[in-house]
């Protein structure tokens, strides 16, 4: 199945942060986590985007350096208060193309899974790893696909519906690759938005394989931010680094 080329549809997007149905709510419960996990190092933000959780762990006095494909992304990244003076930089996270080592490197709201091969996710992982600080961890918050959409090679869902607007998420899905092909489709009465994207998933036990090839090792996994225990359809896992 072929994939969407994901860094186009990040760049359609005008004003991605005001989009209620395209990111997460949750970047102060990520800041939170993020910086406790920190403690006071520097951190690497893999797919940094936007910023919407960078800054807001930045704030908290946790020194932040961003990762990003999009050029998009990275201008209304630096449109916001502080967002210029983050360093940035503009390439494949798989690669970790950064220069110095790092207490925290994390990636957030699925973005991981952007990685469309198992190849590419094991050399991020690898990369990480290389970067990271002895006993420094790798933060990866994702999600597990349900039974119900593993079992079927389409789906749609409604993801908002307002008195003028509706968004459809509708999904192909290749079992044996473990890709999804997806479009987000936005109809307005004054017409429609297609922002199509591609990313391949991994099962939670593939991840830890990774992470163990790497030479690194699971720390805990949570449901998400706030601590509850796992299982959950998303999931934050922390992988440490030995000392």
């Amino acid at each position: 199945m072929k994939a969407f080329d994901s860094p186009s549809a990040w760049d359609r997007m005008e004003a991605y942060d005001a989009t209620p149905w395209a990111a997460g709510d949750d970047e102060e419960a990520a800041s939170a986590f993020l910086a406790k996990v920190a403690d006071g190092g520097p951190a690497l933000e893999l797919g940094i985007g936007t910023g919407r959780v960078a800054l807001t762990l930045a704030r908290s006095g946790v020194p932040v350096t961003g990762i990003e494909s999009s050029p998009k992304m990275l201008e209304q990244l630096r449109a916001k208060p502080g967002g210029a003076e983050l360093d940035v930089v503009l390439g494949d996270f798989a690669d970790v193309p950064v220069e110095g080592a790092f207490s925290l490197v994390y990636c957030v709201y699925h973005s991981f899974f952007l990685l469309l091969t198992q190849e590419e996710q094991l050399r991020c992982f690898q990369n990480v790893a290389d970067r990271l600080k002895p006993g420094g961890a790798f933060v990866l918050q994702t999600f597990v696909l349900t039974a119900d959409q593993y079992g079927q090679n389409d789906w749609t869902d409604t993801m908002h519906l307002g008195d003028d607007e509706a968004v459809l998420l509708m999904s192909l899905h290749d079992a044996d690759e473990q890709r999804v092909n997806r479009q987000q489709i936005v109809l307005t009465t004054s017409g429609s938005r297609f922002y199509p994207m591609s990313f391949r998933y991994a099962w939670p036990s593939e991840l830890d394989l990774m992470a163990r090839m790497a030479g690194l090792t699971r720390e805990e996994r949570l449901t998400g931010w706030d601590g509850e225990p796992f299982p959950h359809p998303g999931h934050v896992t922390v992988y440490r680094k030995s000392e």
